[in-house]
């Protein structure tokens, strides 16, 4: 069935920008992805433009009708703007000029060349998707390489031969992978097989370029689809390699498949318990997604044959905690993402046994208190990671869960357990054992910390009596041993700011 485009839905502002440079003498077109989205009824959140103007006459033409520029991209032929639209939405544009580039095959970056021709520009893009134009402001289809057909097919073919296109940007691999994933769409077999014969090529594209092409990846509609690409071609084994060694290992738990099937499993259940933007996980959420993906990637590093011919991964948590945030490091993540997600894997076992063994309140705080900021992610991290065919076991393992979730909110609205503290401060400890800020405080803080944790909030009196009680059995709390901390004692213990609340 051939597709068109549904123009009916476009901004008018991008009429509106067609229609000056055409009054002044050039052509423009909306180009790319946005040009594919119309297609599939999406709208775009960016807008990219080609012209054959320079980015001095771009600028002469669209300067003071956008609301602010940038110059940015100009060594590349491109001016951005803002421009707000009749609703007050705010637009990014992006204008180009024609590019015919010229690649260095041991180069990270494609050396430009301005080109002369709307089709010349079109040959150069990754793939024939995004290889549409859009003439403005007649709104001309221009599809040169049969884009339309293809999208209508679910196919990602490129321009050129794939070989081409991938020793000219190795990045257009991980960007096929990650189409996939966004857009449902299958590789052509030359794609599929050029990806697998060029994976190596990889290896020239930086750690942030390959890292913001795996975030969308995994952020898409179908990230199962898009990792399977990765590991069938290869990449994977160069940028994540921890997910394809998943393939070696046999899940104890599930043995109907092996951990990396039950790995891509958990990926998908996850991403289904993402909420709405007022949820407290609003979908796609990367961490919750990434933590599920490599929760078990301790796997095969902790893998032990027991008597009898079981296999046991003890700690394989803790290890693939490690691996995760190495990963992570390796592919310049920002440090809260790598802890959020390194800390999920970590806890995820944490769980298990709770149906069984119970918990008293004061491991619930504890589970509370470990997780921090990710408890919500976590509570869907643990309820994903039953994949188990055994209706009876996932049902228990359903309501086990459902229990602790329960007793949480209870303790939370008596306890405010997202913001567990020690009933007494820094500052009061100091004053009433007469402390200067030292390692002995850090410890005091600690021990009332543990005291809140075992017995709930305390009063003020309980809370001075524990500690003072405390204090006694202390060796510093004998005068000479008190006057000796004083003249050693250094900064505070990071556990127990001076002036914590």
């Amino acid at each position: 069935m051939e597709m068109v485009p549904d123009t009916s839905n476009l901004d008018p502002v991008v009429l509106e920008l067609g229609g000056l440079f055409a009054d002044a003498g050039y052509e423009l077109s909306l180009v790319g992805g946005p040009v594919r989205d119309l297609f599939l009824g999406r709208t775009s959140p960016d807008l990219d433009f080609t012209t054959n103007a320079t980015p001095d006459q771009i600028l002469a033409v669209a300067a003071k009708w956008a609301d602010s520029h940038w110059e940015m991209g100009r060594a590349f032929g491109t001016i951005g703007f803002r421009k707000r639209n009749r609703n007050k939405e705010v637009l990014l544009i992006e204008v180009t000029t024609y590019r015919a580039e010229a690649y260095d095959p041991e180069s990270r970056k494609p050396a430009v060349a301005f080109g002369t021709s709307l089709e010349d520009d079109l040959a150069r893009r990754d793939f024939t998707t995004n290889a549409m134009a859009l003439r403005l402001p007649g709104l001309e289809l221009v599809d040169p390489h049969g884009g339309a057909r293809d999208l209508a097919a679910g196919l990602l073919r490129t321009p050129g031969t794939p070989e081409q296109s991938f020793s000219d940007d190795p990045l257009r691999m991980m960007r096929a992978a990650r189409f996939a994933s966004q857009l449902g769409l299958g590789l052509h077999p030359s794609v599929l097989a050029a990806m697998k014969d060029m994976a190596g090529r990889i290896s020239i594209i930086s750690a942030e370029r390959v890292r913001d092409e795996l975030v969308k990846l995994i952020c898409g509609a179908q990230p199962r689809a898009g990792v399977d690409i990765l590991v069938e071609t290869g990449l994977a084994a160069l940028v994540l390699p921890e997910v394809p060694a998943l393939k070696l290992e046999t899940d104890e738990h599930h043995r109907h498949k092996d951990v990396y099937q039950h790995s891509l499993q958990v990926l998908e259940q996850a991403a289904a318990l993402e909420t709405g933007p007022d949820g407290p996980v609003p979908g796609p959420d990367f961490v919750l997604r990434f933590a599920a993906l490599m929760h078990d990637v301790g796997k095969p590093k902790t893998r032990r044959f027991e008597p009898g011919g079981a296999v046991s991964f003890r700690h394989h948590d803790l290890a693939g905690a490690k691996l995760t945030a190495k990963r992570m490091k390796a592919l310049r993540f920002d440090n809260e993402s790598i802890k959020a997600v390194s800390r999920l894997v970590e806890l995820h076992m944490r769980f298990y046994g709770y149906g069984d063994a119970g918990w008293t309140d004061s491991a619930v705080r504890r589970y509370v208190a470990d997780a921090g900021p990710v408890l919500e992610r976590l509570h869907r991290l643990t309820r994903s990671d039953v994949t188990t065919r055994n209706q009876r076991k996932a049902d228990r393992l359903s309501f086990a869960y459902d229990d602790l979730e329960q007793r949480i909110a209870v303790l939370a609205a008596q306890e405010e357990l997202d913001a567990i503290r020690p009933d007494l401060d820094g500052g009061a400890i100091m004053a009433m054992l007469g402390l200067k800020p030292g390692p002995v405080v850090g410890r005091a803080y600690k021990f009332l910390l543990e005291l809140r944790m075992d017995e709930g909030p305390q009063s003020a009196e309980q809370a001075e009596a524990a500690l003072h009680a405390w204090w006694a059995g202390q060796p510093e709390s004998q005068p000479d041993a008190q006057a000796d901390a004083q003249v050693d004692a250094g900064p505070a213990d990071q556990d127990a700011p001076a002036d914590d609340a």
